[in-house]
């Protein structure tokens, strides 16, 4: 008898899969890794792996409807993003 869908494990996705689903290189995948730009994963035994639904919620942040849409979310590129301010002022106390 086939199991449905629900009665199967969570299945991950190894980066070359992940790249493949979201139309990306293997490359920038990990870029987006390095610069923590990219989806959520997990390190399993030395191995990089992601759920579909995080690949799926990263995607979703950059959905829009028109170029006029304020973007409440954005898929950043995958470079190093300029450091966030610190908070209190221009020099930390």
């Amino acid at each position: 008898m086939a199991e449905s869908a629900a009665n199967l494990p969570l299945r991950y996705l190894r980066t070359q899969e992940a790249a493949r689903v979201l139309g990306l290189s293997e490359r920038t995948l990990e870029k987006h890794r390095t610069y923590g730009t990219g989806p959520n994963y997990r390190k399993l035994g030395g191995r990089v792996v992601y759920s579909i639904d995080d690949l799926q919620t990263w995607a979703d942040r950059g959905l829009v409807s028109s170029t006029s849409d304020p973007r409440a979310g954005t898929v950043l590129p995958a470079k190093r993003q300029p450091a966030a301010p610190a908070a209190g002022g221009r020099f930390p106390r």
